[in-house]
């Protein structure tokens, strides 16, 4: 694309607010990144495309096979959050922001779901915290694509979680990571010193009827350990809240959830679909999440 800054502009547009498109910064050279006439440049020349869908393109490099989700996987996951199986997570959520003392939401602060996919959670968010504004990030351009329609007040952007985040300096009032990497040094250097993370991790107990009723991996017992161990160096655990509900889910709800964690990648689509064909409909199944709320460390001087 063209880094061109004159002209007539007839190309797809930005769909997120302006505080949150004025945040966002050059994954190249990390320089403020403006609007050009197709798309967003840096003063240092490089440039991104902006997708018919709102939301920018902002990977660098090369991406591993596999790495984001496909089209339908995508479709999957909106199919299942429109039932409102997981909406429980995005309520506990949007409580606990809306109860905690996050300053600047009241000037428009902006909430981060890094990792966030569709942007179900966040919009979740957004419509119990009016004053807010919201980005999604996520390395799926077909998720990107359906995060930056997924609320009035939010915009998307595709990115790698393990590189840097194309995000200026305390730019976020606060951070959601569900189910999703966690990059602890970005996390802590695009967060406000004031601000929060909210990290949502899968319990021992998450999933546990259809787990063994398919024969996949149980959830790593030491998963909150390596969650602690990974945070320490840049965030304090302010608060934990464990959330534990029960779903109903039909043959491919079962499909979905399952296909979300990393079980379903040691049995073949095909095996999986035979084993769940002969689970009871509706299938009962417990989730069990733990959301903790953390405080960035002070940054060395």
């Amino acid at each position: 694309m063209t880094n061109t800054r004159t002209g007539t502009h007839s190309g797809p547009e930005l769909r997120m607010p302006a505080s949150v498109a004025a945040a966002l910064t050059c994954p190249v050279c990390a320089d403020h990144l403006e609007q050009a006439p197709r798309g967003l440049s840096c003063a240092s020349g490089h440039s991104f495309n902006i997708a018919r869908e709102g939301y920018a393109g902002l990977l660098t490099g090369a991406t591993p096979p596999g790495t984001g989700d496909s089209k339908d996987m995508v479709g999957a996951r909106l199919r299942f959050q429109a039932k409102g199986h997981y909406d429980p997570i995005g309520l506990a959520l949007a409580e606990q922001l809306a109860a905690g003392d996050v300053a600047g939401f009241a000037n428009g602060g902006v909430i981060v779901d890094v990792g966030g996919g569709t942007g179900h959670y966040l919009n979740q968010v957004l419509d119990r915290i009016p004053e807010a504004v919201g980005l999604t990030t996520d390395v799926s351009k077909f998720a990107a694509r359906k995060a930056a329609k997924a609320h009035p007040r939010s915009g998307a952007v595709t990115a790698d979680s393990w590189r840097r985040l194309p995000l200026a300096d305390d730019s976020a009032e606060a951070l959601l990571n569900v189910f999703a990497p966690r990059n602890a040094a970005e996390f802590h250097r695009v967060l406000k010193p004031e601000g929060v993370l909210l990290v949502v991790t899968p319990a021992a107990d998450h999933l546990t009827e259809p787990r063994e009723e398919l024969g996949l991996l149980h959830v790593d017992p030491r998963k909150d350990e390596r969650l602690a161990e990974g945070l320490k160096d840049h965030f304090t655990l302010e608060s934990g809240r464990d959330l534990r509900f029960t779903m109903e889910l039909a043959h491919e709800d079962v499909l979905t959830v399952v296909g979300m964690g990393p079980s379903a990648r040691h049995v073949s689509p095909e095996e999986l679909a035979e084993r769940v064909a002969k689970l009871s409909e509706p299938f009962r199944t417990t989730a069990s999440v733990r959301l903790g709320t953390y405080r960035p460390l002070p940054r060395s001087t």
